[in-house]
């Protein structure tokens, strides 16, 4: 499955609002995983199954309640059973629609 989720402190103490440093407490957790991942501007996807997926998510957060009282959570989810090394394989496939067009 992949996993598409942002997590982020509600609230922040920095003057100009930022998140950025309680967000890399669970791009951290991410990265420490070893689970396939990307990070982009607003998302972080990983790839795995289900437990290991959802383990990683609920690490994420609780990273981020350890410098906040209050966490927001967006999840995505695309779950395909059979089906492995999409986190790339899917953009592939768009991309080469994108050519034939």
């Amino acid at each position: 499955m992949l996993v598409a989720f942002s997590v982020s402190p509600t609230t922040s103490d920095a003057p100009d609002g930022s998140v950025s440093r309680a967000v890399a407490r669970a791009v951290r957790v991410v990265r420490d995983s070893g689970l396939p991942h990307e990070t982009t501007s607003m998302f972080t996807t990983i790839e795995g199954e289900w437990d290991e997926c959802m383990a990683v998510v609920k690490a994420a957060c609780e990273a981020v309640a350890q410098v906040s009282p209050r966490v927001a959570l967006v999840l995505k989810a695309d779950i395909r059973p059979g089906w492995d090394d999409q986190l790339s394989a899917k953009v592939e496939r768009l991309e080469q629609h994108l050519r034939e067009d």
